[in-house]
């Protein structure tokens, strides 16, 4: 037992390990500039739309004008769809299936680190580099917004000004909240991860998923299932940006997403746990 102790390297330098082979790869340098443009470009847009001939008027380009902070939680809400799940699929897809694929993951599953920590392992890497790059969003929406727009506050969709120091707690809750739920759908990909060989099949089965729960959302014959539905919850996200906050959505949400982070962590470690070496 202690032979096998001495050879096994400490949790902490695993967990650096895993965090620096996700930053060196070039798809995740990559992915995080792309993911930098989203705000700039949404803020370019907004300015265009507040500044031009077109009126204003109601909306979403009256409500930023002059409070840039806005910025940040829409551009969150517009990359939430689609863009963040398929970021948290890519890094859930290289982290088992792209291990497969070239090699390695036969090495690390007789190694003394053991399946489920392997699991731990992979799953911390991807939930770090998910809170990672939504933060990166609304750090530089923020930095867009606030140069753009200008604003010591934030105007929520109830009518009402939030202080500057307000409005900073309203956008880390939202990071906090899209992190999670993203975190959902990562946790199903690593599911897939598990059972194939080829990221690609990974990104491709997840997206196909967020897309057909979209739409399953769409039908009201399906209504019994919607609650079910982790895009279903998606919308009610919203209500960050109303004062009062009302929390009974946001901890629903939550609580949704934290049962697909259960479902496809124990799905991932009863296929890891099975698997041939």
């Amino acid at each position: 037992m202690s032979a096998l102790v001495a050879t096994r390297a400490p949790l902490g330098r695993q967990l650096r390990s895993e965090l620096r082979w996700i930053l060196r790869r070039p798809r995740t340098v990559i992915g995080l500039a792309s993911l930098c443009l989203v705000p700039i470009l949404a803020g370019i847009g907004l300015w265009f739309a507040v500044d031009g001939e077109g009126p204003a008027g109601p909306g979403l380009a009256a409500i930023i004008s002059g409070n840039g902070l806005v910025l940040p939680v829409f551009t969150l809400f517009l990359a939430l769809p689609l863009l963040l799940p398929l970021v948290g699929a890519i890094w859930a897809a290289d982290g088992l299936a792209g291990e497969a694929q070239h090699g390695t993951l036969r090495g690390l599953m007789i190694s003394p680190v053991g399946r489920i920590r392997l699991l731990g392992i992979k799953a911390f890497g991807v939930a770090t580099m998910t809170l990672f790059a939504v933060t990166l969003i609304a750090f530089v929406g923020a930095i867009t917004g606030v140069v753009l727009f200008g604003g010591e506050g934030m105007l929520t969709l109830s009518g009402s000004t939030l202080s500057f120091g307000a409005a900073l707690g309203r956008i880390v809750l939202t990071i906090l909240l899209v992190t999670v739920q993203v975190w959902g759908v990562a946790a199903v990909a690593l599911a897939i991860s598990a059972c194939t060989e080829h990221p690609l099949v990974v990104m491709a089965a997840t997206m196909a998923g967020v897309i057909v729960f979209a739409v399953l959302g769409v039908f009201s014959a399906l209504d019994w299932l919607h609650p079910y539905l982790i895009t279903s919850a998606w919308e009610g996200l919203v209500d960050v940006m109303r004062d009062p906050l009302p929390t009974e959505g946001l901890w629903r949400s939550t609580a949704l997403a934290a049962c697909y982070i259960v479902i496809g962590m124990s799905l991932a470690a009863m296929r890891l746990a099975t698997k041939d070496n």
